[in-house]
């Protein structure tokens, strides 16, 4: 009883052990809209700004959407142990750097990575009890559609350049088995995706004990 009573009074105290949580989707799926609308109806949620090698985007502000550095300081962080995973991705680095999990943890908040596949696979390796969920698009006609759209808006539309990230989409959605929750993001609902991934935060916030990890 007094080890049941221990647990009632950390989750009652709001001192439970803070949660680190991935989101993996494919190139196209929505998922920094996403992410987006659940910072404004999830409390205590880090979201960690990875670093990439990559240029930014023309809407894209480094610190906000993500750390962009050179190849040589990437290097330096990887070097120096200071990323919890890296990976590569079309010709480019992206990383963790590990410090914003720490911070946050120290704040007890719970972590949300948003990764691709690979960097999932190496941070569940290093954490197991991590949740990994997989944002989907309704279907590869759909993730086709949203990827020739966001083309025709910047004014650059690359069919090569499409297939190639199809191609890409359908070797991560492979992957699902290997996740916790699939939450698909249909077109037009996106309310209904935030709510979903929060419905899933939530939950696993009031685990009696972690999620053990996938065999």
């Amino acid at each position: 009883m007094t080890g049941a009573l221990a647990v009632l009074e950390r989750h009652a105290s709001g001192s439970r052990s803070p949660r680190l949580f991935v989101l993996s989707a494919p190139s196209g799926t929505g998922k920094d809209t996403v992410l987006g609308a659940l910072r404004a109806v999830v409390r205590g949620l880090h979201v960690a700004i990875a670093a990439t090698t990559r240029l930014p985007r023309p809407t894209e502000v480094s610190g906000t959407h993500y750390h962009f550095v050179s190849e040589g300081e990437f290097a330096r962080l990887r070097d120096a142990g200071e990323l919890l995973e890296e990976a590569s991705y079309a010709g480019r680095w992206y990383g963790t750097p590990a410090d914003q999990v720490r911070d946050a943890f120290s704040r007890g908040e719970d972590v949300l990575l948003k990764i691709e596949v690979q960097g999932a696979a190496t941070v569940r390796l290093k954490h197991p009890d991590t949740v990994l969920i997989f944002l989907a698009p309704a279907g590869i006609d759909d993730l086709r559609e949203r990827l020739e759209r966001a083309a025709a808006e910047r004014g650059v539309v690359d069919p090569d350049e499409i297939a190639r990230r199809l191609g890409e989409a359908q070797r991560e959605i492979a992957c699902i088995p290997g996740y916790d929750y699939l939450v698909v993001n249909h077109l037009g609902r996106l309310d209904e995706t935030v709510r979903r991934i929060a419905a899933i935060i939530e939950a696993e916030r009031a685990r009696v004990s972690p999620r053990p990890a996938l065999s």
